[in-house]
């Protein structure tokens, strides 16, 4: 088969969900609607976590970050595919896909250890509330903050670099709404089955082990839940890690089945309709559902507002 030279060439062209859409100009202007809807929810979020000193804890230092992830993930893909569509130019060079698949990677990679780390600051909070400051100082918290961002980066580089590599055949043509590698290693011109099997496995690892330290830390925390005498410290937990609980099945449920769901069962419509859920629809809906719940939050929100909104007064 006849190769290009894809350093070289004219890049690739993505092939999206919104070009196999029956009603394409509807879907584009729901999945901008998405868009707006997590720039502004997790842009309020981060600057009310910054603002008010109060939710200058763990907890929220935490939220602060899952909600600034999710706020560059969303804008590493949805601004390229809505002008993409709009301007009817779905090309992306090829240093450009090597970005955007490194930048997805690195976000995506940080958001699971996120989570783990998240839910191991409820478990300290709820089941060892007495060594809390200890087990979970700023600290601490800014470590686990920094291994997410460290550990990701890392991991995406290297993957980044190594599927890059490969020499690609001449169809240019990547059926998905933006770089990831099961996709555009269908386009590899050379052997790539040992390869997406350390895909696979590192998938399982990055995915999986997160998703275990989770399920794990929640059965310690209902078990403790479920033995408390005060109904309102029961409630409040309960409302928590509830929260926490619908954002991890969300963003687990999504990109488990694009990265541990073996390649045989996988197909471009599935795998479209999945990325836009976890990358689109998933960043849109976490700061409402921790900032809805939760009466810190809102709380800190009216504040902020307020202070905004209500004019000075001199003092003589």
């Amino acid at each position: 088969m006849e190769l290009w030279n894809s350093t070289l060439g004219s890049g690739f062209i993505l092939v999206g969900i919104l070009d196999g859409s029956g009603y394409p100009e509807l879907l584009c202007a729901t999945i901008t609607a998405l868009y707006m809807l997590a720039l502004t929810s997790n842009g309020l979020l981060l600057l009310v976590i910054t603002m008010d000193a109060r939710l200058h804890v763990p907890m929220y230092l935490l939220l602060g970050q899952l909600s600034l992830m999710d706020l560059l993930l969303t804008s590493v893909i949805t601004p390229k595919a809505v002008t993409d569509f709009l301007l009817k130019d779905n090309t992306i060079s090829f240093g450009g896909c090597a970005l955007q698949m490194f930048l997805e990677l690195v976000l995506g990679s940080a958001e699971d250890l996120l989570l783990a780390f998240m839910a191991y600051d409820r478990y300290v909070a709820i089941c060892q509330p007495l060594n809390y400051t200890i087990l979970m100082s700023h600290k601490v918290c800014w470590l686990l903050i920094a291994t997410s961002w460290i550990l990701a980066s890392l991991t995406a580089l290297i993957f980044t670099t190594y599927t890059m590599q490969y020499p690609f055949c001449k169809s240019r043509q990547i059926r998905h709404l933006f770089c990831e590698i099961p996709p555009l290693l269908k386009l590899a011109c050379a052997d790539t089955s040992t390869y997406e099997l350390m895909v696979y496995l590192t998938g399982v690892s990055v995915l999986i082990l997160p998703l275990a330290v989770i399920l794990a830390s929640y059965v310690r925390i209902l078990y403790s839940v479920l033995h408390m005498p005060s109904n309102e410290g029961r409630k409040k937990a309960l409302v928590t890690c509830s929260s926490h609980l619908t954002v991890v099945g969300m963003w687990y449920g999504g990109a488990s089945f694009m990265y541990v769901l073996p390649s045989q069962f996988h197909n471009p419509k599935q795998d479209n309709v999945l990325s836009v859920f976890y990358t689109i629809v998933t960043p849109a809906l976490n700061p409402l559902i921790y900032s809805l719940r939760n009466k810190e939050v809102t709380g800190a929100l009216r504040r902020i507002l307020g202070k905004r909104l209500l004019p000075t007064q001199s003092t003589f």
